[in-house]
């Protein structure tokens, strides 16, 4: 892993988490990212909608001095599709297991299009209120028993067994909203795309990642591989970071 502390100033990593999930999820890759001198900071998504999610992540990224590299994994990846097209420092993408959806588009529909995903039937809605009166809107969790095959069959079924039970649900709103305009239209692109997903399913990362024209790393894994393949994830991040850099120095040049 490259050494990036006395080389040129790079972007802020900006890290956003997926749904069913937390920060601490990028704990192996701020490890590594922090070790490399790279300014890091992993945003708490709110998991209540993709305006809502896109519009705090935004804000976060906004109040950041210089360039930003965003980075999402999972539902993490629609939230900074949307966020950079707000933001106005957000340099590139990294999309990690990620959705990377066009205009238009919500996440039920690709998922209802993806042959590796096995999420759907293993998910369970509850309800959360909107306010002191009786108005509910519904959440999704995936079931404890069957998260370790769906979500994160290559970690140890003994972490997968706390990270069942410590998960966070996400509005049902998050998967019938649509999204707006991709920001990878605009912004490089790099992807990290696990074989082995079986809960966004990897035909269909894989095939928004090709049409985002992102720079694409397959890696055989499971939706986690942040946490089972750390070195190889944050080494992409570090590719996108110098890449970034060198564009942004580019630009401030000419």
């Amino acid at each position: 892993m490259t050494d990036m502390s006395s080389a040129s100033p790079t972007p802020t990593v900006v890290l956003v988490h997926g749904a069913f999930a937390d920060a601490s999820g990028w704990g192996p890759v701020i490890e590594r990212l922090m070790a490399a001198g790279v300014a890091v900071h992993a945003i708490v998504n709110p998991l209540r909608g993709i305006s809502a999610d896109s519009a705090y992540a935004a804000s976060v990224i906004g109040q950041i001095r210089g360039p930003v590299l965003a980075v999402g994994h999972s539902y993490g990846g629609a939230v900074i599709t949307n966020a950079a097209s707000i933001a106005g420092n957000v340099a590139g993408l990294v999309y990690v297991a990620a959705f990377a959806p066009d205009e238009g588009e919500t996440l039920q529909e690709i998922e209802a299009r993806s042959r590796d995903s096995v999420l759907p039937p293993a998910l369970r809605q509850t309800d959360y209120p909107l306010g002191p009166g009786p108005e509910v809107l519904g959440e999704l969790s995936i079931d404890v028993e069957q998260f370790h095959l769906a979500f994160a069959a290559d970690l140890p079924p003994a972490q997968t067994a706390v990270m069942a039970r410590s998960q966070r649900p996400v509005s049902v709103a998050a998967f019938g909203e649509k999204t707006g305009p991709p920001a990878w239209k605009k912004l490089p692109s790099w992807a990290v795309v696990a074989t082995a997903d079986k809960a966004a399913g990897a035909d269909v990362v894989l095939s928004m990642a090709q049409r985002a024209g992102a720079q694409i790393t397959e890696v055989d894994a499971s939706h986690v591989p942040m946490m089972s393949h750390p070195d190889l994830v944050t080494d992409v991040i570090l590719t996108a970071a110098r890449a970034v850099g060198r564009l942004d120095r580019m630009t401030h040049a000419s």
